[in-house]
């Protein structure tokens, strides 16, 4: 697919290359002993034109000139017919400055028409595969703000890496096995006992689960169970009263994601890793080679030495490593249960080994930084280059206000925001992309009062207004028999002031901003980018009459109008979100 700016810095490269080599074949230069590496960017101040090259600075000291002299020289050899160019002026100490012609506007708008839907996209993945694993909540409770910002964040992230030519994968790794699961069954069977001998009688454990969930699940049990407690022991009571958790609590996620617009390709069960022996034979690799060690009656993880392996592979000096107080990890305890750690081993080898991933890509919230990298070191152990491979993007926590103030959260109290009742306060159009509105390692300051504002201070209402805004025009101009027209029958000289020129580079900017997103794992900037589009035909609109105007200059118009409409569309897709065609 052809990104304009890409293909003006390249052809810039390619005229001043082709300038020097000009000027050395007539004799106003001599040839350089080596390569000159220049570069070319795009200025801050377009005063400074659209393109400049540096090559003049570059190459100066190689040539024995002074860099202007230098420009000069290329300058005079440079031979823009043809090219995206209208003009090349020397500026400051020795930099061409490039300034675009109507020929490259014009291709900013065919490359939209031409490619409709995949305008932006690229090849830059190249096939790889990459898993997206994100949410993972534990299925013990609703999910909460937490989950909302993780789960919109990974599914945007695997929707720019699929345009950006990465074969993705979105899976949720269901944490069904272990510790949780067990205060998870304890929590319900004391809820089932206080309903039946009295809360009196009973007491609730302190580290239990305490929200209203609970409760419900424990009277949905009782109703379905029959006599309790009857015959059964607490310990096959509360196997049961898992599965009965499970089954009723995942579905309920699988729900609500899905009403967050988040379809999975795969939901992976912890426990199948225990059950098939897949943990066990994990650990056993790690001890076979030489990484574990025996230690009251535990199986551990060498994991200061695999740390220290790799901070020194990564740079780090032995004085820096040594003030690092590395510790090892517990894979297997006394009581010949495997850790969490040990599944999680187990889980990231199986994305490797068995299931063939290039990279692998989790979203995690900050809490969780330092299992990064002794994750990544484990998975060095077993040959699998964890510490290239595995990416883990950090999220921090969200702070919920209405109207300017906090509203108060606890999910150890039961008083979580849970995702559900968001959904029910909110669009969905509004929690996806606020939660997407910042930088995955910036707090999130979300105000409820502000997401269902319709004014321009709500971005979403902002960026979508601009959509329905052309659909409305559009919809005016047609039944006025003023169709939009193919780019051939436009005259894009007619876009030659500053509000329709601006709105076109900034249109020629997305497939930038999703090379960036998909490199930085960052799709907020698709955020960033709708609101400046938005604000740049919100300008346009107003400066530059379109009903009534020429038929020529209307036919323009409505052209980068229409243009307008297809990007808008197709990033606001890309967050999940819609783009409503009337408000």
């Amino acid at each position: 697919m052809i990104n304009m700016i890409q293909s003006a810095k390249e052809q810039v490269a390619q005229l001043v290359q082709q300038a020097y080599e000009a000027a050395v074949q007539d004799g106003r230069l001599s040839p350089a002993a080596g390569e000159i590496r220049s570069s070319v960017e795009m200025p801050k101040d377009s005063r400074n034109g659209d393109y400049t090259s540096n090559f003049a600075l570059a190459g100066a000291k190689a040539l024995g000139m002074r860099p202007r002299d230098l420009a000069a020289a290329l300058a005079d050899h440079l031979s823009l017919e043809g090219s995206y160019f209208e003009k090349a002026e020397i500026a400051g100490p020795g930099f061409l400055n490039f300034t675009v012609s109507d020929k490259w506007y014009a291709g900013v708008l065919a490359a939209v028409e031409r490619e409709g839907a995949d305008y932006g996209t690229s090849d830059i993945g190249r096939g790889q595969k990459v898993m997206v694993e994100f949410v993972s909540a534990n299925p013990t409770g609703p999910m909460h703000m937490g989950n909302a910002r993780g789960g919109v964040l990974g599914d945007t992230l695997a929707n720019v890496l699929s345009r950006c030519g990465y074969d993705t994968w979105k899976e949720f790794y269901v944490n069904d096995a272990g510790n949780q699961i067990a205060k998870f069954a304890h929590s319900i069977y004391a809820r089932c006992l206080q309903s039946t001998v009295g809360e009196e009688n009973y007491p609730f454990p302190e580290d239990g689960y305490h929200g209203d969930d609970i409760r419900e699940l424990a009277e949905g049990f009782l109703a379905q169970c029959g006599p309790f407690p009857a015959d059964k022991s607490q310990e096959d009571w509360e196997s049961a009263m898992a599965e009965y958790g499970l089954s009723r609590n995942i579905p309920k996620m699988q729900e609500d994601l899905r009403k967050y617009r988040i379809e999975y390709d795969q939901w992976f069960l912890e426990s199948a890793l225990h059950k098939s022996g897949y943990v066990a034979e994990t650990v056993a690799k790690l001890s076979d080679k030489g990484w574990t060690y025996e230690k009251d009656g535990a199986l551990w993880l060498n994991t200061s030495a695999l740390l220290r392996e790799k901070f020194l592979r990564e740079g780090k000096s032995e004085a820096q490593v040594d003030k690092l107080e590395l510790k090892d990890d517990v894979l297997r305890r006394a009581n010949g249960f495997y850790t969490y750690f040990a599944a999680d081993i187990a889980y990231h080898r199986n994305k490797f080994e068995q299931r063939g991933f290039d990279k692998v890509i989790n979203v995690w919230g900050a809490d969780h930084h330092g299992h990064v990298a002794r994750l990544q070191a484990a998975l060095d152990g077993l040959g699998l280059d964890g510490s290239n491979r595995l990416v883990i993007v950090l999220m921090q926590l969200v702070n919920l206000l209405q109207d300017g103030k906090p509203v108060r959260m606890s999910k150890r109290t039961g008083k979580a925001i849970a995702l559900h009742d968001l959904l029910d306060e909110i669009s969905v159009d509004a929690a996806r992309y606020y939660f997407n509105n910042r930088v995955p390692s910036s707090p999130l300051d979300f105000d409820l009062g502000l997401a269902v504002r319709e004014d321009s201070e709500n971005p979403v209402y902002y960026v979508q207004y601009a959509h329905a805004r052309i659909c409305s025009l559009l919809k005016m101009m047609a039944e006025e028999n003023a169709a939009v027209p193919a780019m051939e029958d436009v005259d894009v000289s007619l876009l030659g002031d500053e509000a329709a020129r601006e709105l076109i580079k900034q249109i020629s900017q997305y497939p930038d901003e999703l090379r960036l997103a998909a490199r930085d794992y960052d799709p907020s900037c698709i955020n960033r980018y709708l609101v400046n589009l938005a604000a740049r035909f919100h300008k346009f609109y107003h400066d530059d009459r379109i009903k009534g105007e020429e038929e020529n200059v209307l036919r323009a118009r409505l052209k980068l109008a229409d243009t307008v409409r297809s990007v808008l569309e197709n990033a606001l897709h890309i967050l999940g979100v819609s783009a409503p065609e009337r408000m």
